[in-house]
């Protein structure tokens, strides 16, 4: 499995309903536009709302998720998935087949409609990147496919994986 190929399964597998563990930082990357006028969409608005102009691809972050670690970004794409149980994250798709990015809140902070699937959602966070340890990884694996209802051998799985997301402070729905 290629490096991206186990970030976005990891980020795909990312197992939410828990408290969000992000430190709110407003430093930037290099190319990371600085905080600007607000944006005003006409869409349903989320938390804070997003500042940021300039969007950074999700490609980006997922190419190289240390380097945008702690950094605030903007980032666009179509919401693919919404957090069944309480709302509590959803994913947006890249531009590229497969790629994808795990919003993330506090339990009860923001609370995202289960029918969001296929909204464009413009969103504003912090990038969290976080190394587990195969048990981990293992037991993460494991989480998603008993709430997806499907089987999943953690035998199978023989590397430790990095999770990548957004630790969410607004987003817009569209």
């Amino acid at each position: 499995m290629t490096r991206l190929a186990s970030i976005l399964f990891v980020a795909a597998s990312f197992v939410a309903c828990s408290k969000s563990e992000s430190k709110k930082s407003d430093s930037h990357a290099p190319g990371v536009a600085a905080r600007t006028a607000p944006t005003k969409g006409k869409g349903q608005s989320f938390g804070a709302g997003v500042k940021l102009t300039t969007p950074t691809p999700i490609a980006a972050i997922i190419a190289e998720p240390k380097k945008f670690a702690g950094q605030t970004v903007r980032v666009e794409g179509m919401v693919t998935d919404v957090c069944e149980m309480r709302g509590c994250w959803f994913e947006m798709a890249g531009e590229k087949p497969g790629e994808k990015l795990r919003f993330k809140v506090t339990d009860g902070e923001m609370v995202f409609p289960v029918d969001s699937k296929g909204k464009h959602a413009v969103a504003e966070g912090v990038v969290a990147v976080k190394d587990l340890t195969l048990d981990d990884t293992k037991a993460m694996a494991v989480e998603e496919a008993k709430e997806k209802g499907q089987d999943c051998d953690p035998d199978k799985i023989t590397e430790p994986k990095t999770v990548v997301r957004l630790d969410g402070t607004g987003a817009i729905f569209d």
